[in-house]
């Protein structure tokens, strides 16, 4: 079962969009951006976040599952997306953790300079 719409909105609200917290679609399902990194990916209406150690010290307790087949384990967050400053607190602490994606190559094989 793929996301549906609803749910990304309701987790983007929930998260604080206006925190600059983004969903992009890929492969059916969602990545959750924020300041450019990757923090979290939403497969079948569950949001799986990106494990940090930060994070894991947010998180009461932690459950750790792979979002699709043959993904490394990420925590799944369950009745936390009620509150919703606790995810926007959860979202900025593990983006602050995460580091910078790699400058993508141009095509050609040649990096951006």
């Amino acid at each position: 079962m793929a996301t549906d719409q609803n749910y990304i909105a309701f987790v983007l609200e929930q998260a604080g969009a206006a925190s600059g917290l983004t969903a992009r679609k890929m492969f059916g399902e969602y990545a959750l951006y924020l300041d450019g990194k990757v923090v979290a990916l939403v497969c079948d209406n569950q949001v799986f976040l990106k494990p940090t150690e930060a994070g894991r010290a947010m998180l009461e307790r932690v459950s750790e599952h792979p979002p699709y087949p043959g993904a490394k384990p990420h925590f799944r967050l369950d009745d936390e997306i009620d509150d919703a400053e606790f995810m926007r607190n959860l979202f900025e602490v593990t983006a602050r953790a995460l580091p910078m994606p790699k400058p993508k190559k141009e095509k050609g094989g040649k990096k951006p300079k």
